[in-house]
């Protein structure tokens, strides 16, 4: 429930609201900066340039808030990623663009690489009950560029598309986990990416594929 005296809102009036972005972005912020446990729903509300009470309109709490970033920061990275994989030529130059891309957007916005690294985590809601379904799609990328090499031939037929996915997942989140706790710079990002192309793409593709 929403606080009392808070008035309803359509989906459409929220998506469209310029004050709903500012909390978000607001949102980012005060958690980078504070951590989500310290975060106060009235930092929150004074880094949007809103009233406390605004915060309610469009949120239960700043849990809601956390899982909000969450979604609508990895919709519009999905956005991106395939809007850029669509220019690449192959599937192997799709999943070699996939790795670099996913560091980089991270490295464009520190403050958001750390609530989605970091901040997320420690989140009981978000760990235990949310189902992420903006993630199983982003995941889901991996998986169909995985399909589409093992049609075209490229990629080693008995390659779990699933396990692929998760295991490449998994390294760019560790990799990203640890640029942003210890701020190694740009040319962390750099080798990791070519470090991963690497390892991955040779561990997957058919034997006399060039990658």
């Amino acid at each position: 429930m929403r606080t009392p005296g808070a008035r309803s809102i359509s989906e459409q009036e929220i998506h469209h609201s310029d004050k709903y972005q500012r909390i978000l972005d607001a949102g980012i912020k005060v958690f980078a900066r504070r951590g989500f446990h310290n975060a106060r729903v009235s930092e929150i509300a004074k880094e949007a340039g809103v009233a406390d009470g605004t915060i309610y309109i469009y949120f239960k709490n700043k849990e809601e808030i956390l899982i909000k970033v969450f979604e609508e920061s990895l919709g519009v990275i999905i956005q991106r990623v395939k809007k850029e994989l669509e220019k690449e030529p192959d599937t192997l130059a799709r999943i070699k663009r996939f790795i670099w891309l996913h560091l980089e957007l991270l490295e464009e916005n520190q403050a958001l690489a750390e609530v989605l690294q970091v901040e997320l985590r420690q989140s009981n809601k978000f760990m235990k009950e949310y189902i992420p379904v903006k993630w199983l799609e982003y995941l889901d990328i991996i998986s169909d560029l995985v399909k589409e090499g093992q049609e075209a031939g490229v990629i080693q037929p008995e390659i779990s598309p699933g396990i692929f996915k998760r295991a490449l997942f998994g390294a760019l989140d560790e990799l990203s986990l640890h640029w942003v706790l210890t701020n190694k710079g740009k040319s962390y990002i750099k080798n990791s990416a070519e470090q991963l192309c690497q390892i991955f793409l040779n561990g997957i593709v058919r034997k006399g594929i060039e990658i």
